[in-house]
């Protein structure tokens, strides 16, 4: 059987293998392994307190499913740069979503089925075709800053993570669909509400470790039933939409206006093995990672600017002299916010989306020092080391400078900041949206903070967000108060 070795950089000296079931690890039960000890929303933190327990490489067992933990940002690098050929995801993520009656996009796809369909979704979100359709982001900021408006007049507070997820679902309605999807400009949640339900839903049945759901359906999960075929019924019909127009428009293919156009375009190349099914399940895809990571990392950026004033007031100061007009900032005008970026980045290091990414071992394979057998699930930990005064200074402060380069900030921390936290992930498998989420995060904020003053960002309990995982890593219960300039 094919095997492989993946060692930290910094190893000198001989290893001493250790066998995977010598490793040490929380105590479970019979049958049921660590399954009763978990618990779900808070899974990446005990992952993080018992890597202090264990060490960087431990073992976990959920039901018959055997789990790796892995803490060490240099031999995550390693498997994450790995994949195809030595991980994929797991064949539990893939059973379940297709149980779902969930359409199978780039995110769950394994194999040469994941080879054509990133060529495919990499075609739409070429940076070039990003910049071509940055008047639909501008349209979506404007009903931003019109819901905020409001409920400043109105001296509402606004439910922050919900209206940033609004704000995410129609932009990518908009610029990656050519999809009027005006959630902003509604009372009820629309296609969000059933969006919602999905990533929570798969997330626990992944954990669970009996599948009780085939058995006794309760009334969650008809719910659940029905907003996926809600779901699916909007999504067909986005790819439906988008045929018709390239029917009608015989330009449309060498020229397309949005990603889901350019994606139609690359899947009806000759022999490119993609059919309408794999179109539907990457349109699902950004639907989902799209409205979830973009609007968890903007709630989670306010939330710490509004915690560290200094940086507030500095990321104001750059937004207010580089935008000429607050209500409509342009496409050059985003890619000078530095600072900004650098927030985003500092937010993605110490507030992960994705703090821990399941990987499972495709053969034999000897991460660090331990033999690792085909079928191990890998539990990569994310967060551990960038959160490590070992690894980074003042490790666990909000400071966007150590992102920045030249005289404003020392290059070498720069470096080892981008090495070791990897939010979008690494290697050939790195999120292809990576690009257009900054976009967006930058447009977001720039928004914010050009035309309102920020009066207030709270939790219910007037302490820190508290950190809840649903497949993403969100805050709980975030509100912010907002006054006109």
């Amino acid at each position: 059987m094919e095997s492989s070795t993946l060692n930290a950089p910094h190893a000198d000296a001989p290893l001493v293998l250790r066998r995977f079931d010598d490793l040490p690890g929380p105590r479970g039960v019979p049958f049921l392994g660590n399954a009763l000890q978990l618990d779900a929303p808070r899974l990446h933190q005990q992952l993080e307190q018992w890597r202090l327990e264990f060490g960087p490489l431990y073992k976990l067992q959920i039901g018959k499913r055997r789990l790796l933990a892995v803490a060490d940002h240099q031999l995550i690098a390693g498997i994450l740069r790995d994949r195809p050929a030595g991980f994929k995801r797991t064949s539990r993520l893939e059973e379940i979503w297709l149980e779902m009656k969930l359409p199978l996009g780039v995110f769950g796809a394994n194999g040469e089925v994941w080879q054509r369909q990133r060529r495919m979704v990499m075609a739409g979100f070429d940076p070039a075709h990003v910049k071509s359709y940055f008047p639909a982001l501008q349209a979506v900021a404007g009903r931003l800053v019109g819901r905020w408006d409001r409920a400043a007049l109105a001296g509402q507070d606004i439910d922050l993570q919900a209206d940033l997820m609004r704000y995410t679902v129609d932009t990518i309605a908009g610029l990656a669909f050519g999809a009027e999807v005006n959630t902003l400009g509604s009372g009820g949640h629309v296609i969000q509400q059933h969006l919602d339900k999905i990533f929570p839903a798969l997330f626990r049945r992944i954990l669970a470790p009996a599948a009780t759901w085939r058995f006794f359906r309760t009334s969650a999960d008809r719910r659940l039933e029905r907003s996926i075929a809600e779901v699916n019924a909007a999504v067909a019909g986005f790819v439906q939409q988008a045929r018709a127009r390239m029917q009608t428009d015989p330009a449309l293919p060498a020229h397309p206006r949005n990603l889901l156009e350019a994606m139609i375009a690359a899947a009806d190349l000759p022999e490119s093995g993609i059919d309408d099914d794999q179109v539907a399940g990457n349109v699902l895809t950004m639907l989902l990672a799209g409205e979830d990571t973009t609007a968890n990392t903007l709630a989670w950026m306010i939330h710490l600017l509004w915690l560290n004033p200094e940086a507030l007031s500095r990321a104001i100061g750059e937004v207010r002299r580089v935008v000429r007009d607050s209500a409509s900032p342009t496409f050059d005008e985003l890619a000078q916010l530095d600072y900004v970026e650098a927030c985003a980045h500092e937010t993605m290091r110490l507030k992960p989306v994705a703090p821990v990414i399941p990987l499972q071992a495709v053969h034999d394979v000897t991460i660090g020092d331990v033999r690792v057998p085909a079928g191990v699930i890998i539990q990569n930990i994310m967060r551990s080391d960038s959160v490590s005064d070992s690894h980074l200074p003042r490790a666990t402060a909000f400071e966007p400078e150590r992102w920045l380069a030249g005289t404003d900030g020392p290059g070498a921390l720069a470096h080892a900041a981008k090495r070791i936290s990897m939010p979008f992930g690494a290697g050939p498998r790195i999120c292809p949206g990576r690009y257009l989420a900054l976009l967006e995060m930058k447009m977001a904020m720039a928004v914010l903070l050009g035309n309102f003053e920020i009066e207030d960002v709270a939790t219910p309990d007037g302490g820190e967000a508290r950190e809840q995982l649903a497949f993403t890593m969100q805050p709980v219960g975030l509100r912010m108060r907002l006054r006109r300039r």
